[in-house]
């Protein structure tokens, strides 16, 4: 069976199986067995609601299959983008410039540095083993988490980014960079996400001009580039269009990959799901839902055949009520696959 459940110390390992063996870099899940560690005990911290982590949660979940203990898939959710320090990004915009004397006018494209989505709800860290992207288990690792947020409201914000993953070629160079980035910071691509990951952003308003850099003074590859999402992010972006993601003006800083957006609150997921009492039984009939305790710590999501009628009430086969961690009268929430 599969379950999405928050990370743990002894997850360790399958994610950085995960981390480096991923087709397209996951800056936001670092190739450092030390980075990841720390990461898994902020979010171990954040799902315990510790104070000093006010409005800088971080929260990673895993995808494992409950009956060999493998994980398959990681995703995560940082409560406010930048956590703390500028969220960087560049906002696609036009200028126009016009002569009257020559009776000429010519608008320009633009990509103006900026930071304006920080303090937004931002899904990150999302990466999956190959074999299972056009499984439904796909589609529960990245719901699992809006349903996590739906339960836990208070602490994310309005609005909700992603960063998906731009052009690279088959060498692992990014054409956007390596027009751009590369003049600044001296350095290839690798490095520079690597550091990114493992370090802040920050470094980029060091070193990054802050003036508004003109598209036609870009290769024709990285112009090509902007906007565009690596080959393996293509299904991501399906999904996510699919529960109410749209591209926005913004993309990645580093590699020029698209940047969705969405209302909380207008989610697919959030707007159709429903909230039901557990009662337990033999047997699991009727539609595939994904369903999911209320915990936090505790909190557990997973795909099961459910029996939902028009009262309060759902039949659970008693299998997945203990995948789930969930006692008869307890509350669930489901949503259609």
């Amino acid at each position: 069976m599969w379950i999405v459940r928050p990370a743990r110390h002894e997850d360790l390992a399958g994610i950085e199986k995960l981390a480096t063996g991923h087709g397209a870099r996951v800056s936001t899940l670092p190739q450092s067995r030390d980075k990841l560690s720390e990461k898994i005990d902020h979010s171990i911290r954040s799902l315990a609601g510790d104070p000093s982590l006010a409005d800088r949660q971080r929260f990673l979940f895993v995808l494992e299959d409950s009956d060999t203990g493998t994980i398959h898939g990681t995703a995560g959710i940082d409560a406010r983008a930048g956590n703390g320090q500028p969220f960087y990004n560049y906002r696609r915009d036009e200028l126009i410039h016009a002569s009257h004397e020559l009776d000429v006018s010519k608008t320009a494209a633009v990509l103006y540095p900026t930071h304006e989505l920080t303090g937004k709800t931002l899904l990150c860290s999302f990466t999956i083993d190959a074999s299972l992207r056009k499984t439904e288990a796909f589609e529960l690792l990245s719901r699992a988490r809006l349903l996590f947020i739906d339960r836990h409201r208070e602490q994310f914000s309005d609005m909700l980014v992603v960063e998906i993953q731009g052009m690279q070629t088959e060498e692992g160079n990014a054409p956007f960079w390596d027009s751009l980035g590369r003049h600044f910071f001296h350095m290839d691509f690798a490095t520079a996400d690597y550091y990114s990951g493992v370090k802040s952003k920050t470094f980029i308003a060091e070193l990054m001009p802050p003036h508004p850099i003109y598209v036609t003074l870009l290769s024709e590859a990285a112009q090509n580039a902007i906007g565009e999402p690596h080959d393996a992010a293509a299904r991501t972006c399906q999904l996510l269009e699919r529960e109410g993601f749209r591209t926005g003006k913004h993309i990645d800083i580093f590699d020029g990959g698209p940047v969705l957006e969405a209302t909380t609150d207008a989610l697919n997921t959030i707007t159709s799901r429903r909230y039901k009492t557990v009662r337990r039984g033999e047997g699991s009939r009727g539609l595939r839902y994904i369903v999911a305790n209320g915990d936090s710590e505790g909190f557990r999501c997973a795909l099961t055949n459910v029996s939902d009628g028009l009262g309060d009430v759902v039949r659970v086969n008693n299998e997945v009520a203990d995948a789930l961690q969930v006692v008869e009268g307890d509350d669930l929430v489901l949503v259609a696959l």
